[in-house]
This record gives structure tokens, C-alpha cells and sequence, in this order.
């Protein structure tokens, strides 16, 4: 029997303001057994580049990523948000390990093709490289994967935070029992926006068409259900989205196949 181990992926402010960044390392250090947390920082990182005269960008949720951008991300992300993360768990008494994609090779990428959008140094993940990943889980080491990738050619990449987690899962679920958790500021996906009880128990793929099509869900939010589905397609166990504050509670959106 596999052992279970959780991925989980928190963003937004949660990782970036200190209060909440707090909390959310106190609930992630008591959760039990294998675990892997998967972080963003776009905020962080739009800051900074407005501090710095660079001009962000951004085409459906997603950021235009041109060479100055990928200096601002991989500062932003592989430092200030990963090691603050990192300090943080050892002080709560978890071995963390903060990582990027190039770190140990765990993951490589492809620089997006052009098609309607140019997404600049924007990566599309090639490889994962599960067993150091596995190896590193079964050390009782705990990686603290940041959104950033390589290409194998000595350049990073910029990639979906979503995307990361969904492509860990994948490959893990070779080795443990996997659930992936997507944390954000909301209870879960929503039947409207304005309405934070309103929380949609259960959503599968038929469910999904048919919320998009009436234009309940939309936005960010259905990359990230399009990425749960394939991670279940391809063995993850389940998949929550929820509230960073509800970790290890019967609570959120459970995504599922019909």
C-alpha cells in the first residue's frame, strides 16, 4: 500500500502578508505525515516591478514574462517568498527544503511556443523528476517548490504555481497515495463570487461545462479546475479547493471525474 502524502498550493496574499503567512505555516507544520507545499507570490512580484519601473503585464490571469520580469520572479519567488517560507517551517520544527524547478533538476520545462500571445519566458512543463522528489519526501525532508522551472539550457522559467502543484501530483502518485489541496482566500469555488458560503460542494467535468457555460465559473479559476481534472485523470487520488485556513478540514470544492 502507497503511503499518502499531501501537495498543497497556496497563493495569493496568504504567502505574502505576515499575519496570514503565520498562520497558514502553523496549520501546514500540524499537518500529519508526508507533505509538499507549492507557493506563489505574484503580488510580491508585481510590487517590485512597479518599484522598479518595470511594467507587469498580464493576458487571462497570466503574466507576460520578458527578460526584466524573469529577473523580478526569480528573485521574487526562488527568495523573498521561498526562503521566507522556509524560516519560517524550521522555526515551527519542519525541515524544509526551498526549491525551484532547476534545483536538483526536479523540473524541466519547454519556453512557450508563440500563438495568439507572446508569453515571453513563460515555461510548459517537460519532466518531472519524481524520485529525487520521493527520495527527498522519504528522508522526512518537506520541498517548498517555488513557481519557477528551467529549460535544461541554463535559462529559468517562469511557471503557474496551479500548474506546478498538478504536475508534482501527477508524477508522485507513482509513489504515494496523493491529495492536492489548492488554497486561496476563498471557502472553495463559488456559486457567487459576492456570497462566501456559497460554496460549490462537488464539481466534475460535466458539472464544470455546464458552470462555465452559464458563467459561474470563469476567470482564474477554470485553468485551475482544468488542471485538478488532469491530475485525477493521471492518478491523484483527490483533489480539494478551499480556504488556506480550513487545512485538514471536511471542508471546500472536491473535484472528481464523472
Amino acid at each position: 500500500m502507497k503511503q499518502s502524502l499531501i501537495i498543497i498550493k497556496v497563493g495569493g496574499k496568504i504567502v505574502e502578508e505576515s499575519v496570514s503567512l503565520a498562520s497558514f505555516l502553523k496549520d501546514f507544520a500540524h499537518t500529519e505525515g508526508y507533505k509538499v507545499l507549492v507557493h506563489g507570490g505574484g503580488r510580491s512580484a508585481t510590487k517590485l516591478s512597479e518599484k522598479l519601473g518595470i511594467e507587469s503585464k498580464m493576458v487571462d490571469g497570466r503574466r507576460i514574462t520578458d527578460k526584466q520580469t524573469l529577473d523580478v520572479v526569480t528573485m521574487v519567488y526562488g527568495g523573498l517568498v521561498n526562503k521566507n517560507i522556509v524560516a519560517g517551517l524550521q522555526a515551527l520544527g519542519v525541515n524544509a527544503l526551498g526549491l525551484t524547478g532547476a534545483d536538483m533538476n526536479i523540473i524541466e520545462s519547454v519556453k512557450r511556443p508563440i500563438k495568439e500571445v507572446d508569453y515571453g519566458y513563460v515555461g510548459d512543463v517537460k519532466h518531472v523528476n519524481a524520485q529525487i522528489v520521493a527520495s527527498l519526501i522519504q528522508q522526512g525532508i518537506v520541498p517548498i517548490v517555488a513557481p519557477l522551472t528551467h529549460d535544461g539550457a541554463g535559462s529559468m522559467l517562469n511557471t503557474n504555481a496551479d500548474t506546478i502543484a498538478s504536475e508534482l501530483a501527477k508524477s508522485l502518485s507513482t509513489y504515494f497515495d496523493i491529495t492536492l489541496v489548492y488554497c486561496f482566500e476563498k471557502n472553495g469555488v463559488l456559486s457567487d463570487e459576492m456570497d462566501d458560503n456559497s460554496v460549490i460542494p462537488l464539481i466534475t467535468p460535466s458539472l464544470f461545462n455546464k458552470y462555465v457555460h452559464q458563467g459561474i465559473i470563469k476567470g482564474g479559476m477554470i485553468p485551475k479546475l482544468e488542471n485538478a481534472f488532469q491530475a485525477i485523470q493521471a492518478g491523484v487520488s483527490k483533489v480539494v479547493i478551499t480556504n488556506a485556513t480550513a487545512i485538514g478540514k471536511d471542508a471546500g470544492t472536491v473535484v472528481l471525474t464523472d
